[in-house]
């Protein structure tokens, strides 16, 4: 017979927020790693920050905070060793005369409440915030605190921390003598103002005369430099040995990876690739960030019913679930999203990539490397004699590959993948042009995700734009849309934005494979006969999704047009 759960376990079962079979497995894991139950249950996806947070405070009397309405400015600050914060979790907030108000996820850790009481002589009052909140300001505060993200490596930017190639690195400045000093400081420089700018990728660009470098800022490229064309080939040389390349060969594109380490807390992985060109190697490094994947779906800019679908999907046992969208319009951040969530001690999780781009503990991932055989069809073979229980496929690009993963979402799995399609009507009827058979298509294909990223209106100089209803109605409104009144954003530009502009934000198109979907799959209806059926079953496509957004305020109309025009 089972023992009785107590405590917060128990309390997390009685208000619904955990099965007993959930409590009981998230109390051995958290054992086992040696994590308190509330880290455990959110770094797992068990169960919502937010579900947890609140038992916690009620179960222990303490008041609950929320930290997204928490003004960091009213921190207070240096009061307590950032060595100390780190080590125990906890986060000063702001005292009050002899209190100092604390947050926590897990009050049960005494030691760490009186070793902050003994560090400041102050009484410590808890406020109960979510785990993962809780988490990302620690990061920010304890970056602060060693100087800034940046200030430091600014200072002295010969002493970047290079994973991989460093040793390489090191032996190349030595022999590459003083007068490449420049050259290593203007390749640090430029990497660390990607990351500041938020930027997703970095092109170096060689041309006849002159020399370019160019950051894609939230999907725009823009220039930022332009050294003197003489020095390409000492830019490249640098980045080819900090990524590990050879840099005697120039005449075939090369792969590599930079591990860019930037605080003791923070590092930042780029993938990188060269291209021969006419006058030298186009480089180009794509910003690889592990923390986008553990952003959670509620960042991701799902409508509520388009996130209950997702997630309901993610809850089959087995089946299909396709992202489909450009290159660049976010589909790895919202597999590995679903993936995050899926990764639990129960389910046995593998992931085909090419190359793998986040990585996740607990997750089982494969480079693809069609030199050695290691396709994707390969992969997908020896993983389903790997007793699975979900399988991520980058990309379904050939009929083996199709074939394979499908048959595997038809078996008793749940399949993740991506298809280059514009919508998901086009997702379905691209996969029976390679192929598949319809019956196959309509039995293993439970949700597709067509997807877009658009640039979100800066929040601080936004201004309101004057659009004549007859206009709006042009554009893809309905009356019923004019009838509320909503107002119409433009861009401005200030001098906290990028011409108007900060940070993107998904549209989606989400479509459920119902019974009406499936018929006319089956029925080998086209595209156009879907897409109807889809807007009778109240499934919005991407242009509505976009038009929602405007009207929601977050981003302008000619974002919209720009990213969704034709579809």
């Amino acid at each position: 017979m089972s023992t009785p759960l107590t405590g917060l376990a128990r309390r997390l079962v009685n208000d619904n927020v955990l099965t007993e079979e959930k409590a009981r497995s998230a109390l051995a894991g958290a054992r086992q790693e040696s994590v308190p139950l509330v880290s455990f249950l959110v770094s797992k996806n068990m169960a919502p920050g937010r579900d947890v947070a609140r038992v916690v405070a009620e179960e222990f009397g303490d008041p609950l905070l929320d930290l997204s309405a928490f003004n960091p400015e009213l921190m207070t600050k240096d009061l307590v060793d950032h060595k100390l914060i780190t080590k125990h979790r906890v986060l000063p907030l702001f005292r009050r005369g002899s209190r100092l108000f604390v947050a926590a996820s897990d009050p049960t850790n005494l030691q760490a409440l009186e070793d902050i009481r003994f560090n400041t002589g102050l009484n410590i009052e808890t406020l109960v915030v979510e785990d993962d909140k809780l988490g990302q300001w620690i990061d920010a505060v304890v970056t602060e605190a060693e100087g800034g993200a940046f200030k430091d490596l600014d200072e002295n930017l010969d002493d970047i921390d290079i994973g991989g190639g460093e040793a390489d690195a090191k032996q190349e400045d030595a022999s590459a003598g003083s007068d490449d000093a420049p050259i290593v400081r203007f390749v640090n420089k430029l990497l660390l103002d990607a990351i500041k700018l938020g930027a997703s990728d970095l092109h170096f660009e060689p041309y006849e005369k002159t020399y370019r470098v160019r950051f894609r800022q939230d999907g725009i490229l823009r220039e930022v430099a332009k050294p003197p064309a003489g020095s390409a080939g000492k830019i490249a040389a640098r980045l080819k040995v900090m990524s590990q390349l050879d840099i005697s060969e120039r005449r075939v594109p090369q792969d590599g990876r930079i591990k860019l380490k930037i605080s003791k807390t923070r590092g930042i992985d780029f993938r990188v690739n060269t291209c021969p060109t006419l006058f030298g190697e186009k480089i180009v490094l794509r910003i690889l960030d592990a923390e986008s994947a553990k952003m959670g779906i509620d960042a991701l800019g799902y409508e509520d019913w388009q996130k209950k679908l997702y997630m309901d999907a993610l809850e089959k046992p087995q089946g299909m679930i396709l992202v489909t969208g450009p290159t660049g319009s976010g589909k790895t951040v919202s597999l590995y999203t679903g993936v995050n969530i899926l990764n639990t001690p129960e389910r046995n999780i593998s992931t085909a990539e090419d190359p793998v781009e986040i990585n996740l503990e607990g997750v089982n991932q494969v480079n693809v490397n069609t030199k050695t055989g290691m396709d994707f069809s390969a992969a997908l073979k020896a993983f389903l004699r790997q007793d699975p229980d979900v399988i991520l496929v980058g990309e379904i690009r050939d009929l083996e590959t199709a074939s394979i993963a499908v048959k595997a979402a038809q078996t008793g799995h749940l399949v993740l993948s991506t298809l280059h399609t514009n919508s998901a009507p086009e997702t379905l009827t691209r996969l029976r042009n390679m192929g598949i058979p319809s019956f196959n298509i309509a039995t293993s294909v439970i949700l597709i995700i067509a997807q877009r990223l658009a640039r979100r209106l800066c929040e601080h100089c936004k201004e309101a734009v004057d659009v004549p209803p007859k206009s709006l109605l042009e554009l893809g409104f309905t009356e019923e849309d004019i009838a509320t009144g909503f107002t119409v954003y433009g861009p401005k530009g200030c001098e906290k934005c990028n011409n108007g502009y900060k940070g993107r934000l998904g549209v989606y198109e989400v479509v459920k494979i119902t019974d009406g979907i499936a018929r006319i799959i089956m029925e080998e209806g086209n595209s156009i006969q879907i897409a109807d059926q889809c807007r009778k079953e109240g499934f919005n496509d991407l242009t509505r999704s976009g038009l929602l957004k405007v009207m929601q305020g977050v981003t302008s109309l000619e974002e919209i047009n720009r990213v969704t025009s034709g579809h």
